[in-house]
């Protein structure tokens, strides 16, 4: 392998499974996941996560605190700071429900994987340290999914920051997969007073990291990742600090990524538009390169 770029030994034969018909794309799960970024002397640096090698999904794969969107967050009218649900409806392209529902999955994510959360209570504040019993005991009910993000901002009686966040790219996953996400990459900065941690049980280790220092190491191979990964990386590192990123935000095309293969001579392309460098030739064998 070049580069560290995840493939999975399953994807040439489910390829061309699609193509000739005998394979039915599964519908993507709506989903949200956070670069969180911190400031640095050296520069901003963003914490990223190393999926077990057990998992079955991306195993050993670096990336982001993110997960699923949970549709008990889209019915409650929880308290909320930063742009409207509107403003979001129209900057995610979905309904102000799912909105909602996106932004408490990022926020909740982050929360859930990092111990770091975008939320205070009031309009202009977070919270502070959230490392006691009483918290570990709420964010495990939210793994859990015993309790629902709405559930826990109205019992804690917390706003959610949504100003704290900036959505910045999304990317679906290929039609062949047999787990699929729809997924909005978000950026937010790690609020003052509180730390990362990994508390995730499906992370072996988490790390901050510069942007350019990740992009290197997974260009030698040393760090594997998905390509959305890594492209997130690259289009982080002109950036100084982290307010800089965040107000980049708002103006990135958040048109979703979507992987396309078809068959050309006698091997599949498979190709990222926009992202020439994850194309891969797989030969009718097999084989890839």
């Amino acid at each position: 392998m070049a580069n560290g770029q995840w493939f999975p030994q399953d994807w040439p034969e489910r390829i061309r499974a699609l193509a000739d018909g005998t394979l039915t794309p599964v519908v993507p799960k709506r989903a949200a996941t956070v670069m969180l970024l911190k400031d640095t002397d050296a520069g901003p640096v963003v914490h990223m996560l190393r999926r077990r090698a057990s998992m079955a999904f991306a195993g050993g794969a670096y990336a982001y605190p993110g997960g699923g969107v949970d549709r008990r967050d889209d019915d409650h009218q929880i308290r909320w700071a930063g742009p409207t649900r509107a403003w979001w409806a129209q900057r995610l392209g979905v309904g102000e429900a799912e909105a909602q529902a996106v932004v408490c999955a990022a926020v909740r994510e982050t929360y859930e994987e990092a111990g770091v959360l975008l939320a205070g209570p009031t309009p202009d504040s977070v919270v502070g340290d959230t490392t006691g019993a009483d918290w570990e005991a709420d964010r495990e009910a939210l793994v859990a999914r015993d309790l629902s993000f709405a559930e826990f901002l109205e019992r804690r009686g917390l706003v959610l920051r949504s100003d704290l966040l900036g959505a910045w790219t999304r990317w679906i996953t290929p039609e062949f997969e047999s787990r699929r996400y729809d997924t909005w990459f978000f950026v937010a900065a790690l609020p003052a007073g509180q730390r990362t941690r990994n508390a995730s049980t499906e992370a072996d280790r988490t790390v901050w990291i510069r942007p350019e220092d990740a992009a290197s190491s997974y260009d030698k191979g040393e760090l594997l990742m998905m390509p959305p990964t890594i492209a997130t990386l690259r289009q982080l590192t002109p950036y100084d600090t982290a307010a800089a990123a965040l107000t980049a935000a708002p103006d990135r095309d958040l048109t979703a990524v979507l992987a396309r293969a078809h068959l050309v001579d006698d091997e599949i392309v498979l190709s990222w538009p926009g992202h020439d460098e994850f194309t891969k030739h797989i030969p009718t064998g097999g084989a890839t390169a």
